[in-house]
């Protein structure tokens, strides 16, 4: 017996699996008790058991968003009745720090602190409760728990259920293959951290900023210069967009040299191909062909589509226009980028026919947008708080762009390429975007909107044929 067979026999019966799965959301959503549940590790691993014995995935994400909607709704039913009796309970008379922070979250973001504070570890379960406390309309506070509960479930259910039906193939692939899946997900792992390290330092709080904002004062023309982009940048230099766009110009076209001279897949490629496909599941690859329609033509106009709309009504004309330059520019150097490369894909669909492989459209179109999403959320935030804004984005592309190597539609390098044309088109957007002093965005009814983004996107998927 291996051991997912031995693991697989602790699984409780479907019916009691899917109780625990709301009962662990309730809990981890409940006031007082979910500060001291760790709940994001038990959902997880609730959602791998099922994931392993197949249950059905909308039962999962059904029974998780109700255990959310029940434990946010205690939670602000107990502030408001109790109100300032609760800071008496414990743990929150031994940490009346929590308390504090809940309330400056509040504080901050008014009735959307409810749907920020779901997805806010320290303040989850504090939130509902304050808001109940400071009475907040239920009404309001009814809304803002079931948006923010239908994003949450997949969020949190998802990763445990792909980790449940894959882990038999994870535990049984050569050895081999096992050494470059660590080593692949290690080298994720590792350039997000120091991509998350290097734009911290390069704004206005970090060390090397103040570095090069001391020597720049130590010498008149770059003082000069210096002063001129931080009058234009509204006080601060654009350091992290003109970093990411040197490095990033430079890191394209010395990867797209490499590809070119090497006249067919890189070993990497062949390696990672030859990963992907022991990993092969029907699930996987369904999961694949979803976000390979998700991130065409098709799929892309549905995730922009209610953001432009809005900029349109409200009037934000640059933001507006940025957007659809950064979308716009990016299309055209993917077209451009696979005319002058010509390199072939690795497996080529009928919808794909005369398509070519380098650079990856959808990852590099996924970094545009998801880059500038993160950035124009960013600039409405504290620095301390911005760091959460890039991560966010960073998981929406690498799922996008590890589809295309589950689809047998693009090679490693092919995504590498086209990572890093997108972070060019970024760092534009931005230089143009930071060339003067803009207004603010906020406020943006961004749950809405994003509500209105997913649904699009699901119709797309499931009623529209890849293109």
């Amino acid at each position: 017996m291996n051991l997912a067979d031995a693991l697989y026999q602790l699984t409780p019966s479907p019916t009691l699996l899917l109780l625990i799965i709301a009962a662990i959301a309730l809990v981890e959503s409940l006031a007082l008790v979910g500060l001291l549940v760790p709940g994001v590790l038990l959902i997880t691993a609730a959602a791998s058991l099922a994931g392993h014995q197949e249950l059905a995935l909308p039962a999962i994400i059904l029974a998780a968003f109700l255990g959310a909607v029940i434990g946010d709704g205690a939670s602000f039913l107990l502030g408001y009745t109790q109100h300032e009796r609760v800071t008496r309970l414990w743990p929150l008379s031994r940490h009346p720090e929590w308390l504090a922070r809940g309330a400056r979250f509040f504080q901050r973001y008014g009735t959307l602190s409810v749907f920020f504070g779901r997805f806010v570890g320290p303040v989850r379960p504090v939130v509902p409760m304050i808001a109940g406390m400071l009475r907040m309309s239920p009404r309001a506070f009814t809304w803002a728990n079931l948006a923010s509960a239908a994003l949450w479930a997949p969020a949190y259910v998802l990763p445990g259920y792909l980790l449940g039906r894959t882990w038999q193939q994870l535990l049984d692939v050569p050895p081999g293959v096992q050494a470059w899946l660590v080593a692949l997900a290690g080298l994720l792992v590792a350039l997000a951290v120091v991509f998350s390290w290097l734009r911290q330092q390069v704004t206005r709080t970090g060390r090397v900023y103040r570095l090069l904002a001391i020597g720049a004062r130590r010498h008149p023309v770059m003082r000069r210069l210096w002063l001129a982009q931080s009058a234009r940048g509204q006080g601060e230099v654009p350091l992290a967009s003109w970093l990411l766009l040197v490095l990033t110009l430079g890191g394209l076209s010395g990867w797209t040299l490499l590809v070119i001279h090497q006249h067919g897949p890189l070993p990497m490629d062949l390696r990672l191909q030859a990963l992907f496909a022991a990993l092969a599941t029907p699930w996987l690859t369904h999961l694949g062909e979803a976000l390979a329609r998700a991130g065409d033509r098709l799929g892309v106009l549905a995730l922009v589509l209610p953001w432009a709309g809005w900029l349109l009504w409200r009037r934000h004309l640059a933001a507006f226009a940025h957007l659809a330059a950064g979308l716009g520019g990016i299309a055209a150097l993917n077209t451009l980028g696979k005319v002058l490369v010509g390199r072939a894909r690795p497996d080529t669909p009928e919808y794909l026919a005369g398509s070519l492989a380098y650079p990856s459209g959808h990852t590099s179109t996924m970094v545009v947008l998801a880059g500038m999403a993160a950035a124009f959320v960013a600039r409405e935030l504290p620095h301390a708080q911005r760091h959460w804004v890039y991560w966010g984005g960073i998981l929406l592309v690498v799922p996008m762009a590890l589809s295309r190597l589950v689809i047998g539609v693009h090679w490693l390098s092919d995504l590498v390429g086209g990572a890093l044309l997108g972070l060019v088109v970024c760092a534009l957007v931005q230089l143009a975007w930071q060339a003067r002093p803009r207004g603010r965005l906020a406020p943006c009814p961004w749950a809405w909107l994003t509500a209105g983004s997913l649904a699009l996107v699901a119709a797309r998927i499931a009623w529209l044929p890849p293109v």
